[in-house]
């Protein structure tokens, strides 16, 4: 496995060794001393499995309290899975940077905590498997609206998004920016 460039600092992608012949092939997707030899060094907890059709979008979400850190891949189809700074103090608050994740590349994206997490389906179905360093809490289960336009992400444009109601009924992220409990530390 290898860490490829990223321009937030704090989310890691990581592109897998893939071997693969006419049978088939083979992919470690998860060990966890070569991904604290990549920076990321959270325990992962729970395990979860979407499935959407295209044009689905889901985020921007994220949790309160102690977080949760996500290892995200695709394993069927095709998304762009964007991530956005909320850290209060980050130079970087509110810039968010997107990765294709396919189960052609099979490349992973590392969202910490302090990081809002969403994706868009861009194939006419998509598996997505994420890992979480913390359970799962509607409590503290929190989210900003994906077409912020104070944030702007360059969501498709060729696909008409279908986000769920909770996600577009969800705040701006200046509505909740003071509210926010993380804190920008620079990564190492």
């Amino acid at each position: 496995m290898r860490r490829l460039q990223t321009r937030l600092d704090g989310p890691v992608l990581v592109e897998p060794k893939v071997l693969g012949d006419e049978r088939g092939f083979f992919c470690e997707t998860y060990r966890r001393t070569v991904f604290a030899e990549l920076g990321i060094t959270e325990e992962m907890v729970q395990d979860n499995q979407s499935r959407s059709r295209g044009g689905i979008v889901r985020g921007m979400h994220f949790q309160i309290g102690e977080g949760a850190a996500k290892l995200v891949r695709c394993a069927r189809g095709a998304i762009l899975d964007v991530v956005v700074d909320i850290r209060r103090g980050s130079p970087t608050f509110g810039e968010w940077e997107a990765f294709e994740l396919t189960d052609e590349n099979m490349r992973i994206a590392y969202c910490p905590v302090g990081f809002a997490h969403g994706f868009c389906t861009l194939s006419e179905v998509a598996d997505v498997i994420y890992k979480q360093s913390n359970y799962y809490s509607d409590e503290t289960e929190r989210g900003i609206k994906f077409d912020d336009p104070d944030v702007g992400i360059a969501w498709p444009t060729e696909l008409e998004l279908v986000p769920s109601a909770r996600d577009a009924s969800a705040p701006l992220l200046r509505e909740v920016a003071d509210e926010l409990p993380f804190v920008y530390e620079r990564s190492r």
